[in-house]
């Protein structure tokens, strides 16, 4: 069984009972999965993302005991510290816990978006939470202009919402 595999059934035991948090992070992993390939992410890059991608919202529940909110700010501070210590009982290479940890920590920072992994997450995420939250059509439509850069995200967000993402800026 590969790493991202593994990690996979561990973040399902983490949320166990939590078939919401689950379903989320399933898809997000889904639509991160589809952008990397789309984008031709080299290997170690898209094992990133998708790890990345399973873990994001790993801080939810420390957030929600802490904070008393699951909001996109505490998730990126208690998310960190709760994905190392998965992701290193695995036997994730460090290498890759640091990246998913500073991934996790802005999964909801969308300005200043540099580099391709954070990009795809940001992406991948708002996919399904503009349809879990219910977004406008004009939401999406905004969202999408400052915020997806990939062309395969792109696609999807048109594919997914149609004419929510028509008139894009090419």
């Amino acid at each position: 069984m590969g790493m991202t595999e593994q990690v996979l059934l561990a973040m399902i035991e983490y949320d166990r009972g939590d078939a919401r948090r689950i379903n989320h992070f399933l898809k997000v992993y889904g639509f991160a999965r589809a952008i990397g390939t789309g984008e031709k992410l080299d290997a170690a890059t898209q094992e990133t993302i998708e790890i990345a991608a399973l873990t994001h919202d790993i801080g939810i529940h420390n957030s929600e005991k802490k904070y008393g909110s699951a909001a996109g700010n505490y998730q990126q501070i208690e998310g960190p510290p709760e994905a190392e210590t998965l992701l290193r009982g695995l036997g994730v290479a460090e290498k890759t816990i640091s990246r998913v940890c500073w991934l996790i920590a802005h999964h909801h920072t969308y300005g200043n978006i540099c580099d391709m992994d954070h990009q795809i997450l940001v992406e991948a995420d708002f996919l399904v939470n503009a349809y879990e939250d219910a977004l406008s059509a004009g939401a999406i439509r905004a969202f999408e202009h400052k915020v997806f850069q990939t062309q395969t995200g792109k696609a999807l967000l048109q594919s997914v919402y149609g004419g929510a993402a028509k008139n894009r800026v090419q």
